[in-house]
């Protein structure tokens, strides 16, 4: 038997989904991140945490565990705790994603809460910018205050 007489019936570049995979790949196939490059950086700069601390990119995990995740500019910061339902090594759809995965109850509740803090301020703002006549209004107005 040559070496060349391989099983044709399975493409070489597919493999069974693992047991453990790294961090990294698993963030990326998740779709929390659009590259694995993007995953790394997350990890490296303290972004991803599992069990309350941060990790390293070559971090194993498995089924069950739990992981924290801030995704997000600093106004817009997100924060979400998952749970690992299933582990593959192949990026999929959006759909395919969302079964790798499941976002706990009070991580709902609190991105829920914050997104309606931001709504809040929003709100609180002025429409426009004062113009010259206002701003000189509200400078005459401040100084008899004092």
């Amino acid at each position: 038997m040559s070496k060349h007489n391989k099983n044709h019936n399975q493409p070489s570049h597919s493999k069974p989904d693992a047991v453990r995979m790294r961090i990294d790949k698993w963030l990326w196939a998740a779709r929390f991140y659009r590259t694995r490059n993007l995953a790394k950086e997350a990890i490296e700069s303290g972004r991803v945490h599992y069990a309350g601390s941060r990790v390293k990119t070559s971090k194993e995990i498995a089924v069950g565990d739990e992981l924290q995740i801030r995704q997000g500019s600093a106004t817009a910061m997100t924060e979400k705790t998952v749970v690992v339902e299933a582990l593959t090594v192949q990026r999929g759809n959006a759909t395919d994603a969302e079964v790798l995965y499941s976002e706990t109850k009070e991580s709902i509740a609190r991105r829920d809460y914050y997104a309606e803090q931001r709504k809040l301020a929003n709100l609180a703002r002025p429409d426009n910018k004062p113009n010259k006549k206002e701003r000189r209004d509200l400078q005459r107005f401040k100084s008899n205050q004092d």
